[in-house]
């Protein structure tokens, strides 16, 4: 399995901005970056009249696309459920040194928690204790990314706007080799 971490947190949170930053940060030191995204509405990267939107419309359970810079396929689920988050990094195998997955919060992968004060879990800062925090007692979350300074919890607290020392945790956490000496997750 290729190595993963989730970040997770209430919709509006920051998560894909924090995330999108990240990407850009490990790419730019060369590690090859795959992303999942999971959704909970219907959603379409496929532009109607185009003959890829054509075929699906036409009846095709499975459309690819293949050009000169992307390819990419469009799988219809019907009735069957979503492939699970496994299957999904697996198809990843070989050509990405770490995914990183925005949500799955249920999944038992290590999760990176986005915690904003204005959040509706949070309480006020003198009521705050670990208790009053739904995800504090979650083995999965590895370490929160939060603009406040006081979060009374014993895992590590990643500045929410710095993208670079998010990716240093990562690196640091999943273990991964500098690109380029062999494969990134070995130890």
């Amino acid at each position: 399995m290729i190595p993963m971490i989730a970040f997770v947190a209430p919709s509006g949170s920051g998560k894909t901005t924090l995330m999108e930053q990240v990407i850009a940060e490990l790419t730019r030191r060369g590690y090859r970056v795959g992303a999942i995204k999971h959704g909970h509405h219907v959603a379409d990267p496929d532009i109607p009249g185009k003959d890829s939107h054509r075929f699906r419309q036409a009846g095709a359970k499975s459309v690819i696309f293949s050009g000169p810079e992307r390819w990419f396929m469009i799988q219809e689920l019907g009735d069957t459920p979503p492939p699970p988050l496994p299957e999904l990094v697996n198809s990843l195998v070989g050509q990405h040194d770490l995914v990183l997955v925005e949500g799955y919060r249920q999944e038992k992968i290590d999760q990176i928690r986005i915690h904003r004060p204005t959040q509706a879990e949070d309480t006020r800062p003198e009521e705050r204790r670990q208790d009053h925090l739904p995800w504090s007692g979650s083995d999965q979350v590895v370490a929160v990314a939060s603009s406040e300074t006081e979060i009374p919890w014993a895992k590590p607290r990643l500045p929410l706007n710095d993208p670079s020392a998010v990716a240093d945790f990562i690196v640091n956490h999943l273990n991964l080799r500098k690109p380029g000496s062999g494969h990134p997750s070995a130890p």
